[in-house]
């Protein structure tokens, strides 16, 4: 990967730090772009010294905030001058609505993501052949969208989880339709599934349901750098471009829900 720039949003810890650190190990330059400026600096900081490659860097991106997208966007445009991968990994299960009006995890899940892809496009396609790899879930399958009041959160009483749910629908949809209009600019796209891994998502879980889950994902779920395989797979392996749009696990491509 020598000579090519790799964004990872959300990259200062869990899946998006081990990504991170296994990009910098094959030699491409990876920006980190993160909210946390202390956690990203810490995390690329830690990466360069553990990989040896100095083209690791911090650069703050909150996506709970569409005006710090469009921030984000302008000064990589500016002092960036090429990407070749874009790693939509940051997620939320949070309740909340941002300063935007949106609910919060749709929006970091789903919507700033689809900003900072749009943002990006121009620089992806010039520097193709380029992939984006967008972080999705299976908990895609309870997803219900409805246009005529997207992005705001539903009701109910477990309207965070459906919430959550949406966002992650709203993830696979946006790699097939992202890799539909793409066709013949060499840009590719990939929704992943990383598998159910114990990261920093679980800290937002319901006070009653911690003592249940808690336990569960440090027994039964993947670390982090295991979760990170098949987003590395699809950021990586040679011969995927015919299937650009598709949804992947760590079995391979796999039908939606």
């Amino acid at each position: 990967l020598r000579g090519r720039t790799a964004i990872v949003t959300g990259g200062s810890s869990g899946i998006g730090a081990a990504a991170a650190l296994e990009l910098a190990r094959c030699g491409a330059r990876v920006i980190l772009a993160t909210r946390s400026a202390r956690r990203g600096e810490a995390a690329a900081s830690r990466i360069r010294r553990e990989t040896g490659n100095n083209e690791v860097q911090f650069m703050h991106l909150d996506l709970a905030s569409l005006r710090s997208v469009r921030a984000f966007a302008s000064t990589f445009l500016r002092q960036e001058p090429q990407l070749h991968l874009l790693i939509n990994n940051a997620g939320v299960s949070a309740g909340g609505t941002t300063e935007d009006g949106f609910s919060l995890p749709f929006q970091v899940n789903h919507l700033g993501h689809f900003l900072l892809t749009q943002l990006l496009l121009e620089r992806l396609r010039s520097c193709a052949p380029s992939r984006v790899v967008i972080v999705a879930s299976s908990a895609h399958c309870a997803g219900r969208l409805r246009p005529e009041s997207l992005g705001r959160p539903p009701s109910g009483l477990f309207s965070t989880f459906q919430d959550y749910c949406d966002s992650k629908l709203a993830n696979v949809l946006h790699a097939r339709e992202l890799a539909t209009r793409e066709q013949g600019t060499q840009v590719t796209c990939y929704a992943v599934h990383p598998g159910f891994v114990n990261t920093s998502l679980f800290r937002y879980a319901p006070l009653w349901l911690k003592p249940l889950l808690l336990p569960l994902a440090w027994l039964l779920f993947l670390d982090a750098s295991e979760g990170a395989q098949v987003v590395l797979d699809c950021a990586t392996q040679d011969g995927l471009e015919s299937l650009s749009g598709r949804y992947f696990t760590d079995c391979g491509p796999r039908l939606p829900w």
